[in-house]
C-alpha cells in the first residue's frame, strides 16, 4: 500500500509550495542526488504512484547537464531512450527542433524543474548526507541535514557514491591493473592524446632540476604501462562564456590569482604556436552566442592531479577542492586574455568573451557544478568491463545502453626522460551501442538489498569511461526507479525483481506516463527491413551501422523499413540519415500508409548534423497508419543516382 509523506514541525518553501518539514520523513523511494539522473529517477518513481523524496546536497537541479555540459556527449543516439530522450526532445522544442543536443545551462535547469513540478516531487535542498543506519543488510534510515529519511528503497544518484559508501557497499577508486579483468586500456597509460610535445622542460629554470618543478607537475615516476593505482582522472568546469556585448560580463582577475600556474601553457605555445583559442580550449559553440568550453591539449582546463582526495573527502574539503578548481580556471581565462607573454592575437580573441549575465545568477555567473568525471565505483553484482564495451561479452539483463568511446582524461602530469608528459588519457572507440547489466547497478545482495546505484555503478575504470555520460546516467536512473517501484510492490530485494518484467516496462512505457511509445526501425533489424540490390554496411550511424548504396552497381536498389504498428493512428514520420557531404544527390523516398504511396525527395547536401553526430532525423511528414505490418518507408536508389544512404526510421504518435 502506498505510503504518504508524514511531516512534523516547521515548514520550508519548495517550488512555490509549502511542505511541512519534520525530524522523520517516511517515503517509498528516496533519491539522493539532484543531478540529471536524480531528477529522472525521482520523476519516474513518482509517476509510478510512489511517494518520493529527492535529496540534493546543493541548491541546483540537473548537475552537469544544467551546469555547463550543453554540448552533449552522445556516443550514439540509438543508446538514448525513454525519459533521457524526452529531455533532449524538450530541449529541441525550446529551440524549434525535433531534438537538441546543444543547449544553454538555464534552459536545461528549467526543464529539470519542469519534471519535478509536473510529478509533484518533494525536494530537499542543501541537505548533505550525514549518516546511514542499516538493519542487517538493508538501509533503515539516512540522516540528511536535520532530517531523518526512512524509505523502502534508496537510489544513490550522486556523482560521488556517498550513500553507497556510507551504506557499507564495496567500491573502488582509481584504476585497476589490466590483468584483473583481462583488459588492455585500464591502468597506467602513457599515450599520445592531449600530450605535451617532446622537449618541454619541466623545471622553473629550464635545465636546472634544483630550481624545482613548475606548478602542476608531480614528482612521481612513471609506473609500468597497464599497472593499477588509486589515481583519479582530472576534473574541470564546462565553461559557459558569451561574446554578446549586451550579455557579457568581463573576465577579471580572481582572488588568489597566480600567473605562475600557467607557465607550462607558455612553453607549449612557444614550441607549438596556436592560431586561435581552439588550439588549447575545446571551444564548442552554443545557442545565443554562448560556449561549452572543455579541456583540449596538453595544458588546458583540466586540473590534473589536484583531485585525488575528492572522492573520499568531507563536504568542507570537497568545497575547498572545488574552490581551487574555480580559481585555477578563472585565472586561466584571465591569463590568456591579459598576460603580456601570451600571443597578442590570442589575447585579443579571448577579450571578446565574458561571463553571461543570464546564466548562474545565484552563483556569480559561474557554474557551481565541477565535472566529477569519476569518483567511487561500486563493486556490485556484476562488473562492466572492456569486454562489454567491445561486444566480446554481452549481458542479457540490459536495462540501458552505452555507446561512447572508452574515454579517460589524464590522471597525472610527471617528468619522463627529462620532459613534461601527461599520463592517463585514453580515447578508444570503434564499437557500437552495448547493453549495461541490471546487476551492475545493484550491490552484492549480502551488502544491501534496498539500494540502487545508477551513476557510480559497478564498472572497471575504462568501461566506466564509456558509460559515464549524462544521457546514459538518465537512462539508468529511470531503469533504477522502475526497479525500485517493482521492489516496493513486491516487498522484496532489488536483486530479486523480475528483470524481464523490468525490461518490458521500460519498452512499453518509456515516458512513465502510459503514452504510446515511439516506433523505431533500424537497418540492422532484419525482422523489419527488406533490402534489395547492393548496399555497403558503414559504421558510425544510428545504431551499429548504416547502409550506403554501392556506387559500382547499376542495378536498382531499395531499403524498405516495415514497422509493426500496434495502435492505429496518426504518426509523424522521420528517417535518420548520415551527412554524405559533397557528391550526395537527391534521395527518393516513399511512405506507404496501407492505401497509397507518398513520394518524397530529400536533398542530403542540405542536411544539418549538429554536435557529436554525423547524422540527423529528417521529417518526411505526418501520415495515418493502420495497425499491423501493412505500412512501410522505402528509400530508393535508382540507376545512376548519387550517394544514397539508409539507416533508420522513426514514427512518433500524435
Amino acid at each position: 500500500m502506498k505510503k504518504s509523506l508524514v511531516w512534523i514541525a516547521c515548514c520550508c518553501l519548495l517550488f512555490g509550495q509549502y511542505v511541512c518539514a519534520q525530524s522523520v520523513v517516511y517515503v517509498d523511494v528516496c533519491v539522493y542526488g539532484g543531478n540529471s539522473a536524480g531528477v529522472i529517477a525521482a520523476y519516474t518513481a513518482k509517476q509510478s504512484g510512489k511517494s518520493v523524496l529527492l535529496v540534493e546536497p546543493g541548491a541546483r537541479l540537473g548537475g552537469l547537464s544544467s551546469g555547463g555540459l550543453g554540448y552533449t556527449d552522445i556516443g550514439n543516439k540509438y543508446a538514448v531512450t525513454g525519459l533521457a530522450l524526452d529531455f533532449y526532445r524538450r530541449m529541441g522544442k525550446h529551440y524549434g527542433k525535433l531534438e537538441a543536443w546543444i543547449f544553454e545551462p538555464h534552459v536545461a535547469e528549467e526543464t529539470f524543474r519542469y519534471y519535478i513540478e509536473k510529478a509533484g516531487v518533494d525536494v530537499l535542498f542543501r541537505a548533505p548526507l550525514l549518516s546511514v543506519k542499516k538493519e542487517e543488510n538493508a538501509i533503515n534510515e539516512i540522516t540528511v541535514g536535520e532530517k531523518i529519511i526512512r524509505a523502502r528503497v534508496f537510489i544513490d544518484c550522486s556523482y560521488e557514491g556517498d550513500l553507497m559508501a556510507k551504506a557499507g557497499v564495496g567500491y573502488v577508486i582509481g584504476r585497476e591493473a589490466n590483468e584483473l579483468y583481462d583488459e588492455s586500456y585500464n591502468g597506467v597509460q602513457l599515450r599520445g592524446e592531449h600530450q605535451f610535445p617532446d622537449g618541454i622542460d619541466p623545471y622553473k629554470i629550464p635545465g636546472k632540476a634544483e630550481s624545482g618543478l613548475l606548478w602542476g607537475i608531480s614528482p612521481g615516476e612513471l609506473a609500468r604501462q597497464g599497472s593499477g593505482d588509486d589515481k583519479v582522472q582530472a576534473y574541470n568546469f564546462r565553461i559557459c562564456l558569451t561574446d554578446n556585448p549586451d550579455n557579457r560580463i568581463a573576465i577579471t582577475k580572481p582572488a588568489g590569482y597566480a600567473p605562475e600556474k600557467y607557465e607550462l601553457l607558455l612553453r607549449v605555445l612557444e614550441k607549438r604556436p596556436a592560431k586561435d583559442l581552439w588550439a588549447f580550449l575545446k571551444f564548442d559553440l552554443m545557442p545565443n552566442h554562448k560556449t561549452d568550453i572543455n579541456n583540449n591539449g596538453p595544458f588546458s582546463t583540466d586540473m590534473i592531479g589536484m583531485n585525488y582526495n575528492y572522492p573520499e573527502a568531507d563536504m568542507a574539503t570537497r568545497q575547498q577542492i572545488i574552490d581551487e578548481h574555480t580559481v585555477y580556471t578563472k585565472g586561466l581565462l584571465y591569463f590568456i586574455g591579459n598576460d603580456p607573454r601570451m600571443p597578442e592575437h590570442i589575447r585579443r580573441q579571448m577579450q571578446q568573451w565574458g561571463y553571461p549575465k543570464d546564466e548562474y545568477q545565484e552563483t556569480g555567473h559561474w557554474s557551481p557544478q565541477l565535472y566529477i568525471r569519476e569518483a567511487r565505483r561500486m563493486k556490485g553484482a556484476y562488473v562492466m568491463t572492456q569486454a562489454n564495451c567491445q561486444g566480446k561479452e554481452i549481458v542479457d539483463d540490459g536495462i540501458g545502453m552505452a555507446a561512447y568511446t572508452m574515454d579517460s582524461h589524464n590522471c597525472q602530469r610527471i617528468v619522463v626522460d627529462g620532459m613534461v608528459k601527461n599520463e592517463g588519457d585514453v580515447q578508444v572507440g570503434g564499437f557500437g551501442p552495448y547493453p549495461i547489466a541490471y546487476r551492475s547497478i545493484t550491490p552484492v545482495k549480502s551488502e544491501c538489498t534496498n539500494l540502487l546505484v545508477p551513476v557510480c555503478l559497478s564498472a572497471s575504470h575504462i568501461a566506466y569511461g564509456s558509460i559515464r555520460m549524462e544521457p546514459v546516467f538518465m537512462v539508468l536512473a529511470q531503469s533504477a526507479a522502475v526497479a525500485a517501484v517493482m521492489a516496493v510492490d513486491g516487498k522484496g530485494a532489488v536483486q530479486d525483481i523480475d528483470v524481464k518484467g523490468l525490461q518490458a516496462r521500460l519498452k512499453t512505457d518509456p515516458l512513465a506516463d502510459g503514452s504510446a511509445p515511439e516506433i523505431v526501425v533500424d537497418n540492422d533489424d532484419a525482422r523489419h527491413v527488406v533490402i534489395k540490390g547492393r548496399w555497403l554496411s558503414q559504421s558510425r550511424g544510428y545504431g551499429a551501422s548504416w547502409l550506403l548504396k554501392d556506387s559500382a552497381s547499376q542495378e536498382p536498389a531499395f531499403v524498405r523499413f516495415v514497422p509493426e504498428i500496434g495502435r492505429a493512428g496518426v504518426y509523424q514520420v522521420y528517417t535518420y540519415l548520415p551527412k554524405l557531404g559533397a557528391g550526395a544527390g537527391k534521395m527518393q523516398l516513399s511512405v506507404f500508409d496501407g492505401v497509397r504511396k507518398h513520394k518524397i525527395v530529400i536533398e542530403n547536401d542540405k542536411l544539418e548534423a549538429a554536435g557529436q553526430t554525423s547524422g540527423a532525423w529528417v521529417e518526411l511528414g505526418t501520415f495515418r497508419f493502420g495497425a499491423g505490418k501493412d505500412n512501410y518507408v522505402e528509400i530508393v536508389a535508382g540507376s545512376g543516382s548519387g550517394s544514397v544512404a539508409a539507416d533508420a526510421i522513426l514514427l512518433i504518435p500524435r
